[in-house]
């Protein structure tokens, strides 16, 4: 048992003891709240040099994706690169071919053109040469009438009761001449409508049956439509393969299997220069 005095002695030491138990756990949390500090700032130091190790591992991550996303845009670099150089040799492909087949097509219709001169020409010559002694007379006649003392000079003859001769006589020679060739020329022409034509001087061989109808062509007895697989055969090249995109009144549209597209005109297709057959592979 314990009087007053004890316990007041008892309680005044436990209060002293709280008091100091609260100064050292107030220091402690000081001295705590300081080391922590002192380890964040020196983190935080290390991390503005560059030498924290959560801030260079994070580092090299972060590296090693630009690395890998700068090599994979490299790669795609090369690769349109390398695709717009393709399309542009296919242009220029394209373009070539285009004008090498508007270069025989030129070549074919100036050729025809000059086929028809030469054939009207030989028309002329022929219808010509029935006249040629005309000719010869018309110029022995000029070289007669320039002599002044050649006895064989005409003289106009007058008709007082028939009027008309007169007139006829008095026509130049080079008109009666320009008239006798045009009606020899008119009856050649009606000749032809009657009788069977000539044969031409320069056939052309290798004709084929070639022709547009409805938008499918009709080539030696086969039809071909568009989306056709056809083989293509050019003298002294190898066959081609191509798909038709389009049949035209006289051309023909296809495309090769490298995606350039190009014509082919049906009048080659009748010369025998291009030739066609369905590709069934």
């Amino acid at each position: 048992e314990m009087d007053d005095e004890d316990c007041e002695r008892r309680r005044m030491e436990c209060l002293d003891e709280m008091s100091n138990l609260e100064k050292q756990f107030t220091d402690l949390k000081d001295q705590l709240y300081k080391e922590r500090l002192s380890q964040v700032d020196a983190k935080l130091q290390e991390v503005i040099a560059g030498k924290a190790p959560e801030y260079l591992e994070p580092l090299a991550a972060l590296q090693e994706n630009m690395q890998i996303r700068t090599k994979v845009a490299g790669i795609y670099r090369e690769l349109c690169l390398e695709s717009v150089k393709n399309k542009y040799e296919c242009e220029i492909q394209a373009s070539r071919q285009h004008c090498e087949s508007e270069k025989l097509l030129l070549y074919d219709t100036v050729q025809s053109e000059l086929e028809e001169k030469i054939r009207r020409l030989e028309e002329d010559r022929h219808s010509i040469d029935i006249t040629s002694e005309l000719w010869n007379d018309e110029l022995q006649s000029r070289k007669k009438r320039k002599d002044p003392f050649s006895p064989d000079k005409k003289k106009p003859v007058f008709s007082l009761t028939f009027p008309r001769p007169y007139i006829v006589y008095m026509l130049q020679d080079l008109d009666i001449l320009e008239d006798w060739t045009t009606i020899r020329k008119a009856m050649a022409t009606l000749g032809q409508h009657r009788v069977k034509p000539e044969p031409p001087v320069k056939l052309e061989k290798h004709l084929h049956s070639a022709r547009s109808e409805e938008g499918r062509l009709y080539y030696d007895g086969e039809w071909y439509g568009r989306g056709q697989t056809i083989c293509i055969d050019k003298k002294d090249e190898c066959p081609t393969s191509a798909i038709i995109t389009t049949i035209n009144h006289d051309e023909v549209w296809f495309k090769r299997p490298d995606g350039s597209k190009s014509k082919l005109y049906i009048s080659q297709l009748q010369k025998g220069k291009y030739s066609i057959k369905h590709n069934h592979n």
